[in-house]
């Protein structure tokens, strides 16, 4: 696992919000406008061993992120993402949840949306 002072994540750098165990920020390889990772101010790798009060805060900061997205964007959805281990495709182990809004258009058939992360699951 890196270590906190080589994480990135551990220090809050352009905040767009926050609460006190949480933060926004824009995401550095933005898939599209708006796009922010929501991210505990304590290094913790996975969201299960996240407490419950930090959950709590991330949730909220997710609502807050949506609500400005809204206003500054006007997307016509959202994806919410979080990666759990190597496996499921997370680089940085320090929790961030994904919160990327969509538009019409932006793909040729959003039709599965998280289901479309494994081969042979996107639909024709």
């Amino acid at each position: 696992m890196e270590q906190p002072e080589k994480c990135e994540l551990c220090v809050p750098r352009s905040v767009l919000a926050e609460n006190a165990l949480a933060y926004v920020r824009a995401d550095n390889h933005s898939l599209s406008p708006g796009h922010v990772l929501v991210v505990p101010k304590r290094h913790v790798a996975d969201f299960f061993e996240m407490s419950a009060e930090e959950q709590i805060s991330v949730l909220e900061l997710l609502r807050d992120a949506h609500q400005l997205a809204l206003a500054q964007h006007s997307p016509d959805g959202f994806n919410i993402g979080v990666n759990i281990g190597q496996a499921a495709g997370q680089s940085r182990m320090h929790v961030h949840v994904h919160l990327i809004p969509r538009y019409l258009g932006d793909v040729a058939n959003p039709k599965g949306g998280i289901r479309c992360v494994l081969p042979g699951n996107r639909p024709s």
